[in-house]
């Protein structure tokens, strides 16, 4: 766990959304799209910095729709992580992000 408590941020908020996949466990590739300028790394960073969820990164040699190369990457929550915060207040929290 990280030295710092994780802290959820508001549910209904783009951070809300991202951290409700990771939360999820879920496949992201369904995952709705974020809207307006932000992107989803500066939401992750912002999720590891301002709220200390220890998300971890991987990425991978992947093949862009023009055939470019490229690199694709995925974002996840340690299964520990994942248990620990559902079993705190995580649960209720995804029933309000999910209102």
């Amino acid at each position: 766990m990280p030295k710092n408590s994780p802290i959820f941020p508001g549910p209904r908020t783009a951070r809300g959304a991202v951290l409700a996949v990771l939360l999820s466990n879920g496949d992201q590739a369904g995952a709705e799209p974020l809207r307006g300028r932000v992107t989803l790394a500066a939401i992750v960073r912002a999720l590891k910095r301002k709220y200390h969820w220890p998300i971890e990164t991987t990425s991978f040699p992947s093949n862009a729709a023009d055939g470019r190369a490229t690199w694709a990457t995925v974002y996840s929550l340690p299964p520990d992580v994942i248990a620990a915060a559902l079993d705190e207040r995580g649960r209720d929290w995804l029933r309000s992000a999910a209102r």
